[in-house]
């Protein structure tokens, strides 16, 4: 006991990665002002209440900032020895919204559990980081990671749980792409081969493409991810009115915010032209406010985040730290980088939240549970 509490010791004594925490509390700050801006002409109309958005994010941002400093002082190691447990429960939870999950903004994403709502998907993005930086991490220890059946495939054979759990069952894509990609990422840091993600790759865009291609000739629920990537690439053409309507206000606020935007709080597109302007297009809202300079200085925040978790997966101390710091910091890079090309029209339009901006407790606490593993981990750095 005295030699396990002087462990203990040692490690809550070790200083962690002060960078990326001053890089979080500025993104936070920043996204709970952008939020209140965005959201209040919404939150007026519908409640008469310019602040409820703000205040229950706010509320959110407080204990998901507890849960981050507790989490810091956690030795992340610990966490290996719960691997399945963390996974099979998980992947209970998932299936179980894909069945008697509630129904919001027409998806079936949500579960209430003792009267709180909540995504399971976004947390189920940070167990399976833990669950594969566990599992590849014993596989790199006996040598097994270079090889083509129990390196690469046979990590790959437990993400067709989650996608069906996902994609299918709550038709997420987004959620699916991002913790398919990140597993990916974390395969090839581990030390699987290129080659093999270079065929699987292409095998996987020609039965993306087909799926596509027979939705879109049957119609139906699917069919509007065809519409969204028809409206991509012939936007001029499409109805502005219909599928092209978010993405062109969008496009309109960022145009009108110029190089040093209108001004705090005086965007025009959020008054109830552009949809949900405190969700996935609140960058859009940003970019009309601050302008140029105050996108190219979130995008640089964005990029020193990433840049620190690169820094503390290099220094881990072993390699299960390694590939949890890679797809802790490939979550939060992701997902921003899509949000933005999503907002500017670089890609097709897709429900993805801007980490630490974009209204929504389930993103916001899991984002800040991500970085205080973070910080546990930078606790061990060589």
């Amino acid at each position: 006991m005295a030699k396990k509490s002087k462990k203990i010791g040692l490690f809550l004594n070790k200083k962690f990665d002060y960078s990326i925490l001053i890089v979080t509390l500025l993104l936070l700050s920043i996204g709970l002002i952008m939020l209140l801006s965005a959201s209040a002409p919404t939150a007026l109309s519908e409640d008469g209440n310019s602040y409820k958005y703000v205040i229950k994010q706010g509320i959110v941002a407080v204990v998901g900032l507890f849960a981050m400093i507790t989490l810091s002082k956690i030795d992340y190691r610990i966490y290996k020895g719960f691997k399945w447990i963390i996974y099979l429960g998980l992947l209970a939870l998932l299936v179980a919204v894909g069945f008697t999950g509630t129904y919001a903004g027409g998806a079936r994403r949500w579960i209430k559990i003792l009267g709180f709502s909540f995504q399971p998907s976004e947390f189920a993005k940070v167990g399976f980081v833990i669950f594969y930086a566990a599992m590849l991490s014993d596989m790199k220890e006996k040598n097994k990671i270079k090889k083509f059946v129990p390196g690469f495939v046979f990590p790959l054979i437990f993400l067709i749980p989650i996608v069906v759990a996902i994609f299918i069952l709550q038709n997420h894509f987004s959620a699916t792409f991002i913790i398919v990609a990140i597993t990916c990422v974390q395969i090839f840091v581990a030390g699987s081969a290129f080659r093999y993600f270079l065929a699987s790759g292409a095998l996987g865009v020609i039965g993306g493409l087909g799926l596509l291609l027979k939705t879109s000739a049957e119609g139906g629920d699917a069919n509007f991810r065809f519409s969204r990537i028809q409206t991509w690439l012939d936007l001029e053409s499409a109805d502005l009115t219909g599928e092209a309507w978010q993405i062109t206000n969008s496009l309109y606020a960022i145009g009108s915010g110029g190089l040093f935007g209108l001004g705090l709080g005086n965007s025009k597109q959020k008054y109830l032209y552009l949809p949900e302007p405190q969700n996935d297009f609140i960058f859009a809202v940003l970019a009309e406010e601050l302008g140029f300079f105050g996108c190219v200085l979130v995008i640089l925040l964005f990029a020193l985040f990433v840049w620190r978790g690169i820094v503390i997966a290099i220094k881990a101390e072993d390699s299960f730290g390694t590939l949890i710091a890679i797809g802790l910091t490939t979550m939060i890079g992701l997902q921003a980088l899509i949000n933005i090309a999503v907002v500017t029209n670089t890609i097709p339009v897709t429900g993805m939240p801007l980490p630490f901006f974009s209204y929504g407790g389930s993103a916001m606490l899991a984002d800040l549970i991500a970085v205080g593993i973070l910080l546990s981990v930078s606790r061990n750095s060589k």
